[in-house]
């Protein structure tokens, strides 16, 4: 009935961290505010906001959230402790499926040195 691979289903996690990024979007949007304005207003490289959208960046999410008038904290429940505090390391779940699997795996060259 059911096939054995899980194909379609998100993890709890990856849920969380995409209604996340969601809801700053909704934010954004809202407030007339684009990543690109966000980037000039606070002296980051092009693209720094974009990627604090979607995994962790000290830098871009102060600016986004000081753009939207908000701390960071109440933004990315994820990245921070109730108290405000940011973890330190960010856990896995934050980053984006890609980067985490590339993460995990040694370049082919120090595999074969090891063997």
């Amino acid at each position: 009935m059911h096939s054995a691979a899980h194909a379609g289903k998100v993890s709890r996690a990856e849920r969380r961290r995409l209604e996340e990024v969601a809801r700053v979007k909704r934010l954004l949007i809202l407030n007339k505010l684009t990543l690109a304005k966000i980037d000039e207003a606070y002296k980051l490289p092009p693209g720094t906001a974009g990627n604090a959208v979607h995994e962790p960046h000290l830098a871009g999410e102060r600016a986004i959230a000081a753009a939207l008038g908000t701390r960071p904290h109440l933004l990315w429940f994820s990245r921070y402790f109730a108290d405000g505090t940011r973890m330190s390391p960010q856990p896995s779940e934050n980053y984006r499926i890609g980067r985490r699997v590339a993460a995990n795996e040694a370049p082919a060259s120090t595999r074969e040195a090891a063997a």
